[in-house]
């Protein structure tokens, strides 16, 4: 979004900026049902809409897309705007703005989430910019859970529900050569193809040994046991066990040699 003039087909840089006294006359003629006013107040706030849908640029969305919601927004506030009181319309409009983006978001997002979850979700991004605005510092989830009264488990969960997906293959770091792709770091590197192959194969091994020379392994090498507990237990010498346990392995490795 940063360094892009043209957005839906308005030219960022010559965006139109009006005074409070100007803003006051100009909704005061809206009101009246004066087009032309109205129009002047839209052009006149299209860079606060801008200022706005910037802190959703981290979301993947489309620009010219977000531009637009937030033009849906500016004219809501517009309408809504009571003149009389002593309040800046910037101050009215931005929550407008916001809200309306943070519905688009919410509604065509790509994973489906309960509602009431996304409600939690809104209800600790609208606190965390009003604490930001507070303090002049963002706010911890834990911060935000203390001021809504909720668990930290639960706002945690809720602002994940609507954190956007990436792709496995996201770069994350690149250096000129094979970029780092999210896949990278999260891979499982113990279950691999390969380790799922020697496990099947292991496995087919296994069963092709007599039951007694299985219960020789499992008690050796599963349960731990020394070879004389072995013998104590299934009522044969320790030599006979030594013995049996070779051929077995001798026998394993062969299987999986000839797969």
């Amino acid at each position: 979004m940063q360094g892009k003039v043209e957005i839906s087909g308005v030219n960022t840089s010559k965006l139109k900026t009006l005074k409070n006294e100007e803003m006051v006359r100009l909704m005061s003629l809206a009101k009246a049902g004066d087009e032309d006013a109205r129009q002047q107040l839209v052009e006149g706030n299209l860079r606060l809409v801008l200022s706005v849908i910037q802190r959703f640029g981290s979301r993947g969305e489309n620009p010219d897309d977000l531009f637009q919601v937030g033009c849906i927004g500016l004219l809501k506030a517009i309408s809504n705007f009571d003149e009389t009181k002593q309040v800046r319309f910037s101050t009215y409009g931005v929550p407008m703005i916001a809200g309306e983006v943070r519905r688009y978001l919410r509604d065509n997002s790509v994973l489906r989430v309960s509602r009431s979850l996304r409600d939690v979700a809104y209800k600790v991004l609208q606190c965390k910019e009003a604490m930001q605005a507070e303090q002049g510092k963002e706010p911890t989830l834990e911060e935000v859970a203390n001021r809504l009264n909720l668990k930290l488990e639960e706002v945690s969960c809720a602002m994940d529900a609507i954190a956007s997906p990436v792709s496995l293959y996201d770069p994350v770091y690149s250096d000129g050569g094979d970029p780092i792709t999210v896949m990278d770091q999260v891979r499982d590197t113990k279950n691999t193809d390969d380790r799922w192959i020697e496990r099947m194969d292991l496995k087919n091994a296994f069963g092709t040994l007599s039951p007694r020379e299985k219960q020789i392994l499992i008690l050796r090498f599963y349960d731990g046991k020394t070879q004389m507990e072995v013998a104590g237990q299934v009522g044969i010498s320790q030599a006979q066990v030594s013995r049996l346990e070779k051929n077995a392995i001798s026998s394993m490795r062969k299987s999986i040699m000839e797969s």
